[in-house]
């Protein structure tokens, strides 16, 4: 860790707790399950797909073949069910204990900052008074691709213009975030959750393996 000038997020089930969004979307997904149920087949393709001009589209256009509707039909489903619809289910969630002040003293030790998730940022509002010490701040279908593709690893170190060797990525995802850090040259953080974090079970994929924010902070800092 002692190279590092930079330490990236990702958000989803990193910054707070998966169960805690989805137990409140639970019935909200019961009544859209036709969507959701499709919608998830067409994010796995989107999770192979290279680099697009026009992200959104292309999906628009796999969710339209599987609900047999129109292109913009299917974007308007996208944005109204799963972008603008969940943006309510963020504001009694709360982050993983330490997460704030494990921002705080990364940014006073002199790291950017920075948060690559594959859903927009956009949905969490202010997220949880995070962005203030944030340098960059970008969701991963606005640059065309999604996680574990490395283009959007590499087009985040060029905006916060550090190498890609010199930054730590913190997920949740050994699928998506552990791999996709990897394949773009970056060092890797996982969150332990359930059974991972019952027995301690590393994972070997990630530089750093961790239970708690303070555990990763002073790996970090103490490196």
């Amino acid at each position: 860790m002692q190279n590092l000038k930079a330490i990236a997020f990702d958000i989803d089930g990193t910054l707070y707790p998966a169960f805690s969004l989805y137990w409140r979307m639970s019935f909200y997904v019961l009544r859209n399950l036709r969507f959701y149920l499709h919608f998830r087949k067409v994010r796995k393709v989107m999770h192979r797909t290279a680099p697009l001009p026009d992200f959104y589209e292309y999906q628009g256009r796999l969710l339209a073949t599987e609900l047999g509707c129109t292109v913009e039909e299917a974007k308007e489903k996208i944005d109204r069910i799963m972008y603008k619809g969940i943006t309510k289910f963020f504001s009694r969630i709360k982050t993983f204990k330490g997460v704030e002040d494990c921002f705080r003293k990364f940014k006073e030790a002199g790291y950017k900052i920075a948060v690559l998730s594959d859903f927009p940022p956009s949905q969490k509002g202010e997220f949880w008074g995070l962005k203030k010490y944030c340098d960059f701040i970008v969701g991963s279908e606005e640059l065309g691709a999604l996680k574990p593709s490395k283009y959007p690893f590499g087009i985040m170190a060029r905006s916060l213009g550090v190498k890609e060797e010199e930054i730590l990525y913190v997920g949740n995802s050994i699928k998506y975030d552990v791999v996709g850090a990897k394949r773009a040259g970056m060092k890797s953080a996982i969150i332990l959750t359930g059974l991972r974090k019952l027995f301690r079970r590393k994972v070997k994929q990630a530089d750093i393996s961790f239970v708690n924010y303070r555990q990763l902070t002073e790996i970090v800092l103490n490196s």
